[in-house]
């Protein structure tokens, strides 16, 4: 008898491992590239099946130590803050899924949905839209799925755990300082003429704020300019065709002031693929290798950036959303903190050779 009983005991627990085995496998991985459909479809497979008067119930076995990292563009500064995000899930033992919706806010909207179905404990994300995000956002978190913002503030997501961020007209006023001293120097008290590149019809409170941010600098220092040609540009080949018809229409443009990474080096090949070098300058935002490079080449076209730290906000953005999950204090909750910029300028060899540093060991 009691072998047959030691033998059932057996047989019932590896029934309950094989069970625990199944539901922590269930949570299907969304690699970053993975089609909607994909992920709808993953979503499905993992939902339990409705109970009660038919509501339908968030499958929460892939829970426990499964998070999703979300941003929203395809450029160093976002894969930067998703080597952020990786690097603190696994530090801190948890395993991430990571995408990218492309600025697509459908894409954003249907993953959020996705993650949301398939139980992850909690959600890091850049938002791309401060109107529209927040839905989805909201429901995810009245779910029971922690919810933590980046490259952003608190006051549309009030729901958020914290918020981390750069203060975007703060650090663009930095690279309008050091335009101000180069502009003083080479011009004098003649009046600039000013292009810029901006993203306000993608996020208009945030492109907004870096323009302000740069100009209120110019102001500040008693710059004489009068702006000729203000554009929507924020990927690289789009700012190229855009900065060159800026330059087509105006070739006495003096300083073009660019307000993201894309438009910054879209902006500066304009320059050169328009024989500008030497008569047209740029000041530019975010910092990159490509940017860093651009900053160091010999045609003297892009001056300045003011650079955030993406790595920082991602790993921040993860720890403090693992605080949470796993109910620990949070030191920064509802909080908007903000990630101060890297100021970098064309002759300063050191601090540029040290920024490649940095950023090649934590890519």
């Amino acid at each position: 008898m009691r072998k047959i009983a030691l033998a059932a005991m057996i047989l019932g627990m590896a029934g309950v491992l094989g069970a625990c085995s199944m539901d922590g496998d269930g949570a299907a991985k969304t690699a970053e590239g993975t089609t909607v459909a994909q992920e709808t479809s993953q979503a499905e497979k993992g939902q339990k099946e409705k109970a009660g008067e038919g509501e339908e119930q968030t499958d929460t076995s892939g829970a426990g130590k499964s998070i999703a990292g979300i941003v929203f563009q395809e450029d160093q500064f976002f894969k930067l803050m998703s080597a952020g995000y990786e690097a603190a899930a696994k530090d801190l033992g948890y395993e991430i899924q990571l995408s990218n919706v492309t600025n697509d806010q459908m894409k954003e909207t249907e993953l959020v949905n996705t993650y949301t179905a398939q139980g992850v404990a909690g959600i890091a994300i850049s938002p791309l839209s401060a109107t529209i995000s927040p839905e989805a956002l909201k429901v995810s978190s009245d779910k029971g799925v922690k919810i933590c913002v980046a490259n952003t503030a608190m006051d549309s997501y009030p729901f958020s755990i914290a918020a981390y961020t750069s203060d975007n007209y703060a650090f663009c006023k930095q690279t309008g300082e050091i335009a101000v001293d180069f502009i003083k120097e080479k011009y004098g008290d003649e009046k600039i003429k000013l292009g810029i590149l901006q993203f306000k019809t993608q996020i208009p409170e945030t492109s907004a704020e870096r323009v302000n941010g740069f100009l209120a600098a110019l102001d500040e220092g008693g710059v004489n300019y009068e702006i000729v040609s203000n554009q929507d540009a924020w990927l690289q080949d789009t700012a190229i065709a855009k900065a060159g018809d800026m330059l087509a229409a105006n070739p006495d443009i003096d300083i073009m002031f660019a307000a993201n990474d894309g438009g910054t080096i879209g902006a500066v090949m304009a320059v050169e693929n328009a024989g500008q070098a030497g008569k047209t300058f740029v000041f530019g935002t975010d910092a990159s290798e490509q940017i860093v490079d651009l900053l160091k080449a010999d045609n003297d076209i892009l001056q300045a950036v003011t650079g955030q730290d993406p790595f920082q906000i991602g790993y921040k953005t993860v720890e403090t959303l693992v605080q949470s999950i796993e109910g620990k204090d949070v030191a920064d909750q509802g909080k908007t903190v903000i990630v101060e910029g890297i100021p970098l300028r064309r002759g300063d060899t050191k601090q540029l050779d040290d920024f490649m540093s940095d950023l090649k060991s934590k890519m």
